[in-house]
Formats: structure tokens, C-alpha cells, sequence
């Protein structure tokens, strides 16, 4: 049985139709699949799948381009128009999750070529259910944390639009593209000047082209393989922890973890919010507390992941949101870029270790202690 044929553009290659091969290949059906980069229609007709490329945007035929003048398809409940990556993504998304996370339900769906080959198991499921089963759950989340920035950068999509910002006489304070996952994939692009004064022939270079998309996918495909082992192995766990620490709390403004390298900070806004995580509402989490009881502001934990109770232990201020640097209430002034018996003498806590310049974040050698720089840390 033969692996169905990927097609893909030649030439400039850009961060979502590399996400985009990388995702299909995470399904068994394309696990071996050959790829062709062209924009010969001809070649493309001869291919199982298309991404981003041929002017098609139709699941039924295993096409998924997006520069269509009509087209405008998003991911349900956001707004991004998508690209390649989040075409796939939509289609295929739940059943790359199935494929990849342990202890999943595997897909049933199965693909079929024109030659009538089962190429195995697939899903297309574009589904937005109200369940919030776990394969949803992380379908939306990945979404939301990965793919949607690619979508936006590759249609031009700015995260706040220019008008906004000069409403606002707001600027950048630094230039930070170049160091977005986009930029690096667009870096692979740039082929190194022959040694020689011979001409490559045209195969040859773009054998050398194909070579750097290949790389392309790779880089980007491993970030996102990463993301996905963090939100299904430390993220979806983290509910249940999150959950248990909040109910246990004896000061509602102190959050006591078991250990450390918890995600906890969407999981702590969604349980002051009084609700569950599930991103499908595009708005910051953590801007405002709903409910009538005090909100977190200090999250204590072991320095290290499921250290001992002997273990030094740190004590983190609640940003006021998801993405900033501010917290609700940073660790005292007085305190700020301390350490050691100096810290210990100013705070009037034994123990102490540091606290960061910014107030965000301390530590302590004992339990006892970073309880105490805590409450101390209320009253101040």
C-alpha cells in the first residue's frame, strides 16, 4: 500500500504550510508519506493532499488552501482567518491529538485515494461540542497557544492593529520579529552563495531548497510537538492539582502547590472566574475577578518539581493577567534584590534566600519560612 502523496508550494517557504505538513505526518495514513513541492497544477492534481497551494479550499478532495478572494473559514469561536497550518489543524486536529497523546480514544475515520487504497486511520473533524471532552479540550487550547499566531502572521494579521496603537500613542520600546518562530523558518530560506562559479543545475537547487523546507518543518514541528506533551502532561493535569490547592486554602489569599513546574495561572483566573479553562473565549484571562471571595495573590511552592518538604521553597506573586509582568502585589519593596542574611534582617524572616528586583518571585530554605515572608507579606 502506498503512502498518500503531500503537495505543496515551491519557492519561499513560510512558517504555516510548514506546521501544516509537519501536523499531517503525525497521523498514521501520512506517517511515510512523500512530499512534492510545485506549483505545476498538473503535478498537484497527481497528489493526495494539498496545502496552501492550487486555489481549493475543499476537505472533501483533501485540499486546504486559504488565498482564495472568498475565502474567510476560522476556528470556531475566534476570529483569525486561517491559514494552511489552521486547515489542517481544524480537519485533523482531534485525531492528531488521539494519535499522539496516550490514553486517548483512537480515530475510526478512515481516508481513501481515487485508487481506492485505505490509507488508515484520520478524522475530520471540525466539531465545536459543548462536552468538553478531553480531546476537545486540548484541540481548542492548542489552537489558541500555537497555531492562531501562525495563522495570523501568515495573513498579514496583526495581534493589535496599528490604528490602535497610535490612538493610543503607543510604540514598541524594541524590535522582537526576528526572534518569532515565523522569522526563524523564514531565516531557512536563505541559500548560501555557491563556492564555485558553475551554475547549479535547476534540479539541484531545488533539491537544496527542498532540503531547507524540510528543516523548516522540522524546527517548527518540534516546538509545537513540545507544546502538545506540556498541555496534555503537566497543563490538563494541572486542573485537578489546581483545584485541590484552591478548595484547601486556610488564607483565601495564599495558594499552596504540592510542587513545583505546575502550570497553575490559567487554571487559578478560571477558578476565581468561576469556570473551566477551555479557550474558547478569545479574552485575556485573570482581568477581572468575578467572584465575592479575596483573589490569590501569593502562589507558594517547592523550589524543586515534587521536592520534599525539606526543600527550599518559593513564593510567586499573581500577575494581575495571563501575559504581564505586573503583579497583583509584588513582595515588599524593602525587600526587592535581598538576599541572604541581609534579606534575613530586613525581612525579620531566618531563612530567606532572595527576592527578585522586580518583588515578583522569592524564596526560602524552609516551609516555616516562606509561609512566614507571606503572611508578613500581606500586612505590608
Amino acid at each position: 500500500m502506498s503512502s498518500p502523496l503531500i503537495g505543496t508550494h515551491n519557492g519561499h517557504f513560510h512558517a504555516d504550510e510548514a506546521l501544516a505538513v509537519h501536523l499531517l505526518r503525525h497521523l498514521p495514513a501520512y506517517a511515510s508519506s512523500p512530499l512534492l513541492r510545485t506549483r505545476d497544477p498538473a503535478l498537484l492534481d497527481t497528489c493526495h493532499t494539498v496545502v496552501d497551494v492550487g486555489g481549493a479550499y475543499d476537505p472533501a478532495a483533501n485540499r486546504y488552501d486559504h488565498h482564495q478572494r472568498d475565502f474567510s473559514a476560522t476556528f470556531p469561536s475566534h476570529r483569525t482567518k486561517l491559514s494552511s497550518a489552521g486547515l489542517v489543524w481544524l480537519h485533523f486536529g482531534k485525531a492528531i491529538i488521539r494519535a499522539r497523546c496516550e490514553g486517548l480514544e483512537s480515530s475510526t475515520t478512515t481516508i481513501t485515494t481515487d485508487d481506492g487504497d485505505n490509507h488508515g486511520s484520520t478524522t475530520d473533524d471540525t466539531t465545536d461540542d459543548t462536552t468538553n471532552d478531553t480531546t476537545t479540550l486540548l484541540w481548542k487550547k492548542l489552537y489558541a497557544d500555537f497555531i492562531e499566531a501562525i495563522d495570523a502572521n501568515d495573513n498579514g494579521i496583526p495581534n493589535i492593529s496599528p490604528s490602535d496603537l497610535a490612538a493610543a500613542s503607543l510604540s514598541k520600546r524594541f524590535h522582537d520579529t526576528a526572534l518569532t518562530l515565523p522569522s526563524l523558518i523564514s531565516d531557512l530560506n536563505f541559500a548560501p552563495p555557491s563556492s564555485t562559479s558553475t551554475p547549479k543545475p535547476p534540479t539541484q537547487l531545488q533539491a537544496e531548497e527542498d532540503a531547507r523546507f524540510q528543516t523548516a518543518s522540522a524546527l517548527i514541528g518540534t516546538a509545537f510537538d513540545r507544546k502538545l506533551r506540556i498541555v496534555h502532561q503537566a497543563w490538563l493535569p494541572a486542573r485537578t492539582t489546581l483545584r485541590a490547592a484552591y478548595d484547601a486554602r486556610t488564607v483565601p489569599e495564599l495558594l499552596v502547590l504540592p510542587a513545583g513546574g505546575v502550570p497553575w495561572k490559567e487554571h487559578l483566573y478560571a477558578l476565581e472566574a468561576g469556570s473551566s479553562p477551555t479557550t474558547t473565549d478569545t479574552t485575556t484571562p485573570g482581568t477581572t475577578d468575578t467572584t465575592t471571595t479575596k483573589r490569590v495573590l501569593y502562589v507558594l511552592y517547592p523550589e524543586l518539581p515534587g521536592g520534599p518538604p525539606e526543600s527550599k521553597w518559593r513564593i510567586q506573586s499573581v500577575p494581575v493577567s495571563a501575559d504581564s509582568f505586573e503583579s497583583r502585589k509584588p513582595l515588599p519593596e524593602q525587600w526587592r534584590g535581598l538576599r541572604d542574611a541581609e534579606l534575613d534582617r530586613v525581612a525579620g524572616v531566618d531563612g530567606c534566600v532572595f527576592v527578585h528586583a522586580s518583588g515578583f518571585i522569592g524564596g526560602n530554605r524552609t516551609w516555616d519560612g516562606v509561609w512566614e515572608m507571606a503572611r508578613l507579606a500581606l500586612e505590608l
